[in-house]
């Protein structure tokens, strides 16, 4: 069953879901495990053509319940032709993260400070994972790390529907050798996870007073925890919507990771095996076991989405 915590956050969630008997894939709304479908919509893609009033009208006058949680599939937020990208050096920590493990230190040092945020593509959508699914290390990387980030959901009109978890997985060792190996060490497979959930943002009072909390448990034992906040972010959400919606077109929306507060030292890497939790106030939680090399993720090749994700988890 899918790692969604709704103890802090009542109300209801977006999701995509499958019909594991059939493949099905539908698009609803899920309240207290139970699910409701958004009549005439199998794409989360589409429901982001909306502008955001129809968006909630939509969800607000969701089906009756027809299905428990755990007879569904629940399956990541992003379909279609949706893109998946990431802010950097939103946060202090972040920042001295990266000055701490770089050859060239004044690059993120200065982009802290600038007006410009630094915005880089992540992933498309089949190459997104969700809980309980496995989240993957480089075999060429001596140092990987989870980096837990708030996640925006935008629609086609730039407006914030709502929000997710992403763990916005790294090769430290790679981007530190050279920031233009950036791509390589942020984009793989195993790279991208976000929550099953989206939470509607008319329920969240503010994105910028969430508490995030990231524990790495390897073999039993909590091998990191550390805790931040949204109100340690240096950039505003909205602005960081808006600076990628410049010079580009998102018509089926677009899922935008606002960068991490939370870097363990160098001295930590992620290890085959390992279990990583995130959760965000208010939003929800994300939990993937880790592992190792680009074969340990050839399932999301399957052409069986229902096989493939059953079989990763």
């Amino acid at each position: 069953m899918t790692d969604i915590d709704d103890s802090t956050a009542p109300g209801p969630l977006i999701v995509r879901y499958a019909d594991r008997e059939s493949g099905d894939v539908r698009i609803g709304v899920r309240t207290a495990g139970k699910i409701s479908p958004l009549p005439g919509l199998t794409r989360l893609s589409d429901l982001l053509t909306l502008p955001l009033a129809q968006i909630r009208d939509r969800v607000e006058s969701a089906a009756a319940p027809s299905a428990d949680e755990q007879d569904v599939l629940l399956l990541p937020p992003a379909d279609g032709r949706m893109e998946v990208w990431a802010s950097g050096v939103t946060y202090e920590r972040s920042r001295e993260a990266r000055v701490e493990e770089s050859t060239q230190a004044t690059v993120y040092e200065q982009v802290y400070e600038a007006e410009r945020p630094e915005l880089f593509f992540k992933s498309v959508p089949w190459r997104v994972v969700t809980d309980r699914e496995p989240i993957g290390v480089r075999s060429d990387s001596a140092v990987d790390v989870p980096e837990p980030e708030l996640a925006v959901v935008a629609n086609a009109h730039a407006e914030i529907v709502g929000y997710t978890v992403c763990n916005d997985v790294s090769s430290r060792q790679i981007e530190g050798d050279n920031p233009l190996y950036l791509p390589q060490a942020k984009i793989y497979a195993g790279s991208c996870a976000l929550a099953a959930g989206i939470r509607p943002a008319w329920l969240v009072d503010d994105p910028h007073d969430l508490d995030i909390s990231l524990t790495v448990d390897r073999g039993g034992h909590v091998l990191y925890s550390g805790t931040t906040s949204t109100r340690r972010m240096h950039r505003r959400i909205e602005s960081l919507v808006e600076w990628l919606f410049r010079a580009d077109h998102f018509p089926e929306g677009v899922v935008l990771a606002t960068g991490t507060g939370l870097v363990p030292g160098l001295e930590m890497t992620l290890r085959r095996g390992d279990e990583v939790r995130i959760e965000i106030s208010w939003v929800g939680s994300l939990t993937n076991p880790v592992v190792e090399g680009k074969a340990a993720m050839d399932w999301l090749l399957s052409p069986d989405t229902v096989r493939s994700r059953e079989n990763g988890r």
